[in-house]
């Protein structure tokens, strides 16, 4: 018999079902972005954009709607929550896919996977904790990364427009970690589907509000199987089913673990952007990537000290496409 005194290890879980179903994760966000691209192509940013929120908006109310193990937020937070959907899905959303509408799909997942560093950073002006040298010298290599990848866009045909829409992308991800950070103390007490459908839900009326003049044009039966089916997968795809897998690894793997699946997008992006869309990465595109994965994973390894006590948390500092 064990004594009391005898620590007993706990096992870590293996690889499985949860393991699975970050690597599907991974596999949605990172193909989204050559989605994006393709139904760019023939439907307006303001259309797709309005379309695929609204469509995610709906089915999560309709799945949080069922939620019965906790309470609804209070009248208070659901105000504060709906605000804060307003930057982290309706602002960062536009710049998303105005930038999208410009640039490369691989250019795109790489600007977007260096989110963290801009968590980090404006966690840090925001006084909510410190990292050690280790955490900001993976936070350089990111960065440094983005320039690499920023900079060679400026080679690819129409380079100037190419540029602008990954700055718009860059503009994105920095509105995306303002929300992150000023999400994070409502992850501790409101349930995660919850949280999802009320800050989509406001993002998407702001969306649908802005693209009511393209969307009231439009000719809806000349809309294309294959624009749908684009519109679709960006929405229910991208927003849905890949944020329920993600708060699912959070829950039974544990945060950081899920975190580095999410690192495996823009590899996924950039191997299908070049298989579907034709984007060969460029030797300066491979560099940045590797700085951006470099710093990924030496920011992982640094732990960052809270200012103050704080419970555990989930907290959505994977960004969506």
């Amino acid at each position: 018999m064990t004594s009391p005194q005898t620590p007993v290890a706990v096992p870590r879980p293996g690889f499985g079902t949860t393991d699975l179903g970050l690597v599907l994760m991974s596999l949605i966000w990172g193909v989204n972005y050559s989605v994006v691209k393709a139904g760019l192509r023939t439907l307006s940013p303001l259309t797709f954009n309005g379309l695929r929120v609204a469509m995610a908006a709906i089915v999560l109310l309709v799945i949080a709607a069922f939620v019965r193990d906790t309470k609804l937020p209070s009248r208070r937070d659901i105000i504060t929550l709906a605000l804060l959907g307003l930057l982290g899905n309706g602002v960062y959303q536009l710049f998303f896919i105005f930038g999208m509408s410009r640039t490369r799909a691989g250019v795109a997942a790489l600007v977007v996977a260096s989110g963290p560093a801009w968590i980090a950073i404006i966690s840090r002006m925001l006084g909510r904790e410190h990292l050690p040298l280790r955490g900001w010298s993976g936070i350089g290599l990111q960065l440094l990364g983005v320039a690499c990848v920023v900079g060679s866009a400026q080679g690819f045909e129409g380079g100037r427009d190419v540029m602008l829409g990954a700055g718009l992308i860059a503009l994105g991800s920095i509105a995306w970690a303002t929300f992150s950070v000023l999400l994070q103390p409502y992850t501790m007490t409101t349930n995660p589907l919850h949280l999802s459908a009320i800050t989509m839900a406001s993002g998407a009326l702001v969306l649908v509000s802005i693209a009511l003049p393209d969307l009231i044009a439009l000719d809806w039966g000349a809309v294309s199987l294959a624009e749908w089916g684009a519109v679709t997968y960006a929405g229910i795809g991208a927003l849905v089913v890949a944020y329920l897998l993600f708060y699912r690894g959070v829950r039974v793997l544990g945060a950081t673990r899920t975190a580095m699946y999410g690192n495996l997008q823009p590899i996924v992006a950039i191997v299908f952007a070049w298989l579907m869309l034709g984007e060969q990465p460029t030797i300066w595109q491979l560099l940045g990537a590797a700085l951006i994965m470099a710093g990924l994973l030496l920011s992982r390894t640094a732990h960052a000290k809270p200012t103050a006590a704080r419970s555990a948390s989930v907290s959505p500092s994977v960004q969506t496409s």
